[in-house]
């Protein structure tokens, strides 16, 4: 790992311009050069996608086909209801995310070009497109992305451009081969394509001279809950839990666990995870990553049974239900949770914590996309993060209060 791990240090890249406006951006960034080849320099800066999955963003560039008339997309739906980062990036920065979809553009010599946002950024995102026209050579369209939460799944956003629904497809899918009308389709979230325009502009060390060597650079995290001063801030990978939340001034009242990576991510329990550093090798031993880049620290007197089954009925409502897991499995799974959450149920149910784990193991793995996975993650998470709330739960009482 970098010097970088633990520590808090001035890691402002993306967020650095006073207003959206070109002739800023162009101020403060310059000019945009053109990387020869493209595909070695995110190769050599070690980007990966910034969405949640985290894969390499090289490997995307290099596995489309050439001379198939491709398709270029960021990404920025944010259907995570605990992020906002990618509006805060869009709204702050957008020339950042346009100027790096300009170059994965150039780079598969794409024939189109989308930005996928949500209903409330389509007027803001369409000026900066306008602003830029005449130096993209490739027309620029912006779509209005639904919110829902898995409108922003990468095969639910080829469905939404290729005229359907915002529907995951097969989750096996591989869309730089057949995506959006059946062509090649790299897909990338805002902010990945953000960091691209400025590796390109600074070069592949200096993305590294921030974070790990698992995890170069910086990101954007949302932090919300009880501290002291919640919002979009951006950080290195590697600085610990406890950094992020001293940044956004330090916790307000006393906290349990913390929820790192969305809706999808994992609870970490306290005070351990103050020392745990946001990188996908420190948060796997938790079944955690830093997903979508969210932090939500619960408070001591809040019951994260019952934070975590006001998650998973959200989760559930907000399926495709176009899979047995997700229309059947899900619900199931959520209602059960719920009881295990209310006091007087756990208590005359003593097996629920075992019907808990039967459902999550029927679900796990076997929907047509990822979104009962994400699911599953979460609430296992939470049945080690609160055990102790569970037994409470199951002999009649809750010490921290059912809210």
């Amino acid at each position: 790992m970098n010097a970088t791990v633990g520590a808090t240090v001035d890691v402002r890249r993306l967020l650095v311009a006073s207003t959206p406006d070109l002739a800023v951006h162009d101020q403060v960034h310059g000019p945009l050069p053109a990387p020869q080849n493209l595909v070695s320099l995110l190769r050599a800066a070690g980007l990966h996608g910034h969405g949640g999955a985290a894969f390499p963003t090289w490997r995307k560039l290099a596995a489309v086909p050439v001379g198939h008339d491709a398709i270029v997309v960021a990404n920025g739906a944010e259907g995570e209801p605990a992020s906002a980062k990618d509006r805060t990036l869009l709204r702050t920065a957008p020339h950042l995310v346009l100027d790096g979809l300009a170059l994965v553009g150039a780079a598969v010599n794409a024939a189109r070009a989308v930005v996928y946002v949500p209903s409330d950024l389509v007027p803001a995102m369409s000026r900066a497109v306008r602003e830029r026209r005449v130096r993209d050579r490739i027309a620029v369209q912006v779509v209005e992305a639904p919110d829902t939460f898995i409108a922003g799944e990468e095969t639910a956003v080829v469905s939404r451009l290729s005229g359907g629904p915002a529907l995951p497809l097969d989750k096996f899918s591989r869309i730089v081969e057949s995506g959006v009308d059946g062509r090649p389709t790299v897909l990338n979230n805002v902010e990945t394509m953000a960091h691209i325009a400025l590796i390109a502009r600074h070069g592949a060390q200096w993305f590294r001279a921030a974070g790990t060597d698992e995890d170069p650079g910086t990101f954007l995290v949302t932090v919300s809950g009880a501290v002291r001063r919640g919002g979009v801030h951006e950080h290195a990978y590697g600085e610990t839990v406890g950094a992020l939340l001293d940044a956004a001034g330090g916790v307000s009242a006393p906290v349990q666990a913390v929820l790192v990576g969305g809706y999808h991510g994992a609870w970490v329990p306290m005070p351990e995870a103050m020392d745990v550093p946001v990188s996908r090798e420190s948060l796997a031993p938790y079944g955690a990553a830093p997903g979508a880049g969210v932090l939500v620290a619960l408070p001591a007197d809040a019951c994260g049974l019952a934070a975590t089954a006001q998650v998973l009925d959200y989760l559930a409502n907000q399926s495709a239900r176009q899979c047995g897991p997700c229309q059947f499995g899900l619900p199931r799974l959520a209602e059960t949770f719920r009881q295990l959450a209310t006091v007087p149920r756990a208590a005359a149910t003593p097996r629920l914590v075992e019907e808990v784990q039967r459902l999550a193991a029927l679900v796990d793995g076997r929907g047509a996309c990822r979104h009962p996975d994400g699911t599953v993650r979460l609430l296992r998470s939470a049945l080690s993060a609160f055990r102790n709330d569970i037994a409470g739960h199951l002999s009649g009482s809750c010490v921290r209060g059912e809210r």
